[in-house]
C-alpha cells in the first residue's frame, strides 16, 4: 500500500489507515523507525498519527515498544469467531471425525499473525500428537495455518520463510504455489514440515461463507500420509457440517 497522494481532504485518514494497514499485515511488532520509513512520512506526522491510533485502540505497542494491532482488533476477533460458540458447535463433529479416523482432532483460529488451536479431542492410540490447545505455531508449516492462509483468514507472509524442518516452505513464492492447490482441494496437507514425523490434515470452517476456523487432524506421518488424500476428502466434509451448523445457530446468525 502506497502513501497516499497530498493535497486531498482525507489526506490525514488517507495517512492513518495505512499505518493501521502496515502494521495488521506485518509479520510480527514494526518500530516507530519501520513506519515511519516504510510509510515515507515525517517522523513528526509519523508520531502524531501513531498517538491517535494508539489513543482509539486501532494499534498498540507491545513491552519492548514495537507497534501491534489494538485491542478493537482483538474484539473484533473475538465476536467474530467466537471460540466458545465456535467449540460448542464443533464439539460433536471432532469427536465423530475422531472416531472415523482415531488420530488427534483439533480445531483452530487466526491471532495476530498465526493459527492458535483452540479445542482438541485425543487420538486413540498410544502413538498420538500432543495436546497443542492454545499453541501457537508457525502457520506456514501448519495444516491449519495454511487453511487459514489459503482462504484470506490470514494475510500470507511474503520473502523468506523460517524453515522448521527441511520440509518446511522456504519462501512465500513457494507458500503461495501450495495454497493454490489447497484452494483446488479444498483441503491442506503437511507431511513432516511442523515436526519429523507428524503429518497433519486442515480444511475451512465457514460462517456465511468467511473462514473463521480450520479443523483438522494430525498423527504420526506413517500413519496418515499415504492416504492423506483421503482423509482430506474427510475431514473437509465435517468442516462443511461445522459451518453449516454454525450458519443456522441462532446466537451466531443473530450476530
Amino acid at each position: 500500500m502506497g502513501t497516499p497522494p497530498a493535497g486531498t481532504g482525507t489526506q490525514s485518514v488517507d495517512r492513518a489507515a495505512d499505518l493501521v494497514h502496515r502494521v495488521v499485515r506485518a509479520d510480527g511488532p514494526l518500530t516507530f523507525g519501520d513506519l515511519a520509513e516504510a510509510s515515507g512520512l515525517a517522523r513528526s506526522t509519523t508520531s502524531r498519527l501513531l498517538a491517535a491510533l494508539e489513543r482509539a485502540e486501532l494499534l498498540a505497542r507491545d513491552e519492548e515498544g514495537g507497534w501491534v494491532p489494538g485491542g478493537l482488533f482483538d474484539l473484533y476477533a473475538t465476536r467474530r469467531t467466537d471460540d466458545e460458540l465456535l467449540i460448542e458447535t464443533s464439539a460433536g463433529t471432532m469427536h465423530a471425525l475422531n472416531e472415523l479416523t482415531r488420530e488427534t482432532v483439533n480445531l483452530g483460529v487466526a491471532r495476530r499473525g498465526t493459527v492458535v488451536q483452540i479445542h482438541q479431542v485425543e487420538a486413540v492410540f498410544y502413538l498420538g500428537s500432543r495436546d497443542w490447545v492454545g499453541t501457537d505455531v508457525p502457520a506456514h508449516c501448519s495444516a491449519l495455518g495454511k487453511v487459514l492462509y489459503a482462504f484470506d483468514a490470514l494475510p500470507a507472509p511474503t520473502g523468506p520463510l523460517d524453515q522448521v524442518t527441511a520440509d518446511s516452505p522456504a519462501s512465500g513464492e513457494e507458500l503461495e504455489a501450495q495454497l493454490r492447490t489447497i484452494r483446488e482441494d479444498g483441503f491442506a496437507v503437511t507431511v513432516d514440515e511442523l515436526e519429523p514425523g507428524l503429518t497433519g490434515i486442515g480444511a475451512p470452517v465457514r460462517h456465511r461463507g468467511t473462514v473463521v476456523a480450520a479443523l483438522g487432524v494430525s498423527g504420526p506421518t506413517f500413519r496418515l500420509a499415504d492416504d492423506a488424500r483421503t482423509t482430506g476428502a474427510l475431514v473437509a466434509a465435517h468442516a462443511r457440517a461445522v459451518s453449516a451448523r454454525l450458519d443456522h445457530h441462532p446466537e451466531k446468525g443473530a450476530a
